[in-house]
């Protein structure tokens, strides 16, 4: 099996995104009741929240390449 990098952000999207799915199928089946508006907080501020996190992601890898390439040779890109 190939192995990928690991990416945090959709890990949090996912979960948030598996929440409100846990949450309506309670509600499906008379656990609890939620609101129909309660979709928007739970989806929206997890993807928020993703995003915040790849952001975060990024800069921390961004950081930790060897500091003496220049950004064109880090991503791969021919030097002038």
């Amino acid at each position: 099996m190939l192995r990928h990098e690991f990416q945090p952000g959709r890990l949090v999207a996912g979960a948030f995104l598996a929440a409100a799915g846990v949450v309506f199928a309670g509600d499906a089946r008379g656990a609890w009741e939620a609101p129909w508006f309660a979709i928007v907080p739970i989806v929206g501020g997890g993807l928020c929240l993703a995003a915040v996190t790849g952001l975060l992601t990024r800069a921390i890898r961004r950081g930790r390449t060897s500091p003496g390439k220049r950004p064109a040779e880090r991503d791969g890109a021919a030097a002038p």
